[in-house]
């Protein structure tokens, strides 16, 4: 069990391996379920996004051709390092 100390400010930072466990990294976001007996479970928020939002963020990268697997992954990649960047809170 690891166990994590609560700033003045009531903050918690997690520590690398909770992050990595929960497949978390800077400016994603967690949901924190509070249970009747005091408890309270962390779980990673998961994106809803759909082929739309990919076809959006692919707009523009492609200049009409067709992309091989790699470069969707490239790309795919690239907006996704942006994500949470920006007011787009999902």
């Amino acid at each position: 069990m690891t166990k994590l100390s609560i700033t003045a400010k009531g903050q918690v930072t997690l520590r690398k391996e909770i992050l990595q466990h929960l497949g978390l990294a800077p400016g994603d976001k967690v949901s924190v379920d509070l249970l009747p007996d005091g408890r309270a479970t962390l779980s990673p928020v998961r994106s809803e996004r759909t082929f739309k939002d990919l076809a959006q963020i692919l707009e523009g990268r492609t200049n009409g051709r067709r992309l091989s697997l790699e470069e969707l992954n490239e790309a795919i990649a690239s907006a996704g390092a942006g994500a949470g960047k920006g007011s787009d809170d999902r």
